[in-house]
């Protein structure tokens, strides 16, 4: 079979076919731009799987990509107080596998009129007419190197970006921890006391991880095992292990390990002020304290596509400016609110030990869901969010909640 021809000019390439690339491929192509997108393939990001509702409904995420739906999520504290969580009749928490879900929204894009080539990205070069000369080796060629022209170039290549550094030189990115999971066979008869299949499990405990948390999310026939940290020397696969002991789930085979970056904090500037934009983690659009990702990986890839395309049109930069102003307008105060959750309550043990109790109360639990599930603050009830807050200050100055 010969190798795949291409145009080699382009009104977009987008660099990266994860949830954030191959959206915003989809959408340009969709809407009649040339759209290359340029993909490493083969490589699996440690990731949970976790989607909100929010997300199979506004990108018409298929039920089979639903592996398994969480109806409750299980907090763990380092004593090993356990609070259940219940999500109720605000309905569930999708569980997508990598593995199937990123080739499934690459073959929508290549659908949708988008060309897909399998290959690397190497750097970029600004031309003189206005468009961006982007070198790539070519792995349905033998790794041969190639060029291709665009207006403009979508980096979408996640936290270690090639094209983050080709614009923004290495010194600038996001913080990250490194996680790792392992991806194992859910046993028929688990012990429903230590794993079940509708429940994600979030421990908080500094053995586990010293400034993040580890996780047992149910993926159907399989499950994620892992954690991640910033704190270096800190064993992830050996946190992980523990993690698969508690669970029930130690002597499960494992299907796969992989470890990654996470980004949890978006960049200052996504854009180069002339035709390269960021999107997804290439831009750090991870949630702090949670490490959500999917969600907003997707919805960074929309709002690119979108204003890309006025650029095109009308020959402004103005555009790309606003990807990250419209992300930030709509999602910035929750990563905000999520960052100092993260900095009060995975400071130490006896933090998370409260955090936890915390979680206890039917408000935090009902406006955490709310969120979660919508992606919105929820302001329908002020009351809420005042008992919410006194019981926040409560915990962090030591006395005891009330009722």
């Amino acid at each position: 079979m010969s190798p795949k021809t291409y145009p080699e000019t382009y009104d977009v390439i987008v660099v990266g076919g994860g949830p954030a690339g191959a959206t915003a491929a989809q959408a340009l192509a969709a809407g009649g731009r040339s759209t290359l997108l340029l993909d490493r393939e083969g490589r699996i990001k440690p990731c949970g799987g976790a989607i909100p509702t929010r997300a199979i409904r506004d990108f018409a995420i298929p039920p089979d990509q639903i592996v398994a739906r969480a109806h409750a999520a299980r907090v763990i504290a380092p004593s090993g107080h356990q609070v259940e969580m219940d999500i109720g009749d605000l309905g569930y928490v999708g569980m997508v596998d990598r593995d199937r879900f990123d080739p499934f929204l690459r073959e929508r894009a290549e659908a949708a009129g988008a060309v897909r080539v399998t290959g690397t990205f190497k750097h970029l070069e600004h031309a003189r007419d206005g468009r961006v000369a982007v070198t790539l080796a070519d792995k349905d060629r033998g790794g041969e190197t190639r060029v291709v022209t665009a207006r403009v170039v979508i980096g979408a290549d996640g936290a270690n970006s090639a094209v983050r550094r080709a614009v923004f030189g290495p010194e600038k990115k996001p913080p990250y921890v490194f996680a790792y999971h392992e991806i194992v066979e859910t046993p028929e008869a688990p012990d429903p006391e230590l794993f079940r299949a509708d429940r994600c499990d979030v421990v908080y405990d500094g053995r586990i991880s010293p400034d993040f948390y580890g996780w047992v999310f149910p993926h159907g026939k399989h499950s994620s095992i892992g954690t991640g940290s910033a704190v270096k020397g800190h064993s992830l696969k050996t946190a992980t292990r523990d993690l698969r002991a508690a669970a029930g789930l130690a002597e499960a085979r494992t299907v796969r390990e992989e470890g990654a970056p996470l980004p949890l904090k978006p960049m200052r500037r996504w854009d180069d002020g002339k035709n390269v934009v960021l999107v997804g983690d290439a831009a750090g659009v991870v949630a702090p304290c949670s490490g959500e990702g999917i969600y907003y990986a997707m919805l960074s890839g929309e709002i690119a596509a979108q204003e890309v395309s006025e650029m095109l049109v009308t020959g402004a930069t103005k555009p790309l400016k606003r990807v990250r102003k419209r992300f930030m307008r709509e999602h910035g105060r929750v990563f905000f609110a999520l960052g100092i959750m993260q900095a009060i309550w995975y400071g130490s043990d006896k933090r998370r030990e409260q955090f936890v109790r915390m979680c206890a109360d039917p408000d935090v639990q009902r406006l955490t869901w709310e969120a979660y599930l919508d992606k919105k603050l929820v302001r329908r009830e002020p009351m809420a969010h005042l008992r919410v807050a006194m019981k926040d200050i409560q915990q962090l100055i030591g006395f005891p909640a009330r009722g």
